[in-house]
C-alpha cells in the first residue's frame, strides 16, 4: 500500500501529461490527415497538379502558398480544402505565376470557356479548340453525339464575355476520346467543382448557391429569381464528375 502511494503522485504526473498532450497529438494527427487528404484529391490530382501548390495545415486552419497558373485554380484550391472533413478555415496565399490575360480579353474568354469546358462530364474539353475574336468563340474539334456538341456550345456561350459561339465540331463515333470511365471523385473535390462552375456561368455567377456534397450526393440551398435558374443550376450540379443524385432545395424569391 505504501508502494502505491509513494507513486501515486508519478502516476498522476504521467496521466496530466499524457492528458495535456493529447489534444495536440490529435490535433496533429488530424492536422496530416487533412494534408494529406488535400494532396490526394481529385482536384488536385487532375485540375491542379500542374500547380506549386504547398498545403499546410495547424489546428484545422489550412494555409496554401506556392503558384497556380490561372486565377481560378486558386479558388478551386480554397473551395476544395475547404470541403474537407475537420478544416475551420483556409487562408489562401496561393499566387498566380505569369503574366494573365486583362479581364473580359479575347485571350481571357478562351481561357474561361476551356476551363468552363473541364468542370462538365457529358462534354471533352480536351477534344475542343477554343478560339475567340470580339467576343465571338469558335470551336472546332469532335464531339461524339449531335447533342453533345450542342451542349458544349450551350456552356461555352454561358461564359461571361461570350457574344456568339460558331459551333463546328464535328460528330465523330469514336466514344474512347470522350468517355470519363471509372473515376472516383471525393465530396470535396465535387463541392468545389460545382461551385467553380457556377461562377462561370452567366446565368448563376451572382446567385449565393450553397452546395453541400455526401458520397457523390449533392444539396443545394440558396434562392433563385426563377424556376429556369434553379433547373439550370440542377443541370450544372448533375453534369459534374463523381455527381450520384442532386437534391434541389433552393427557394424562388418572392414577388
Amino acid at each position: 500500500m505504501r508502494h502505491s502511494n509513494l507513486n501515486l503522485p508519478a502516476f498522476i504526473l504521467t496521466s496530466t501529461v499524457l492528458t495535456l498532450a493529447g489534444g495536440p497529438l490529435l490535433a496533429s494527427g488530424m492536422d496530416g490527415r487533412i494534408e494529406a487528404s488535400a494532396r490526394s484529391s481529385y482536384n488536385f490530382q487532375t485540375f491542379l497538379k500542374d500547380d506549386a501548390i504547398k498545403v499546410q495545415c495547424s489546428n484545422g486552419v489550412v494555409t496554401l502558398t506556392g503558384t497556380v497558373s490561372q486565377d481560378d485554380h486558386r479558388s478551386l484550391a480554397k473551395e476544395t480544402v475547404a470541403g474537407l472533413p475537420g478544416v475551420k478555415s483556409v487562408i489562401n496565399l496561393l499566387t498566380v505565376a505569369g503574366t494573365q490575360p486583362t479581364d473580359h480579353s479575347d485571350s481571357w474568354i478562351t481561357m474561361k470557356v476551356k476551363t468552363a469546358l473541364t468542370f462538365h462530364k457529358s462534354v471533352s474539353a480536351s477534344a475542343t479548340t477554343v478560339t475567340t475574336q470580339n467576343g465571338v468563340v469558335t470551336l472546332t474539334g469532335n464531339a461524339d453525339t449531335q447533342a453533345k456538341k450542342d451542349l458544349t456550345g450551350e456552356y461555352a456561350k454561358d461564359v461571361e464575355g461570350v457574344t456568339e459561339v460558331r459551333n463546328e465540331l464535328v460528330v465523330t463515333a469514336d466514344k474512347q476520346a470522350f468517355e470519363r470511365l471509372g473515376e472516383k471523385v471525393d465530396d470535396a473535390s465535387i463541392t468545389a467543382q460545382i461551385k467553380t462552375a457556377l461562377l462561370f456561368s452567366k446565368a448563376t455567377h451572382a446567385m449565393s448557391t450553397q452546395v453541400t456534397t455526401r458520397n457523390g450526393v449533392v444539396t443545394l440551398h440558396g434562392e433563385a429569381v426563377t424556376m429556369a435558374e434553379k433547373d439550370h443550376v440542377t443541370r450544372i450540379a448533375e453534369d459534374t464528375a463523381g455527381v450520384k443524385q442532386v437534391i434541389n432545395r433552393m427557394t424562388l424569391r418572392q414577388p
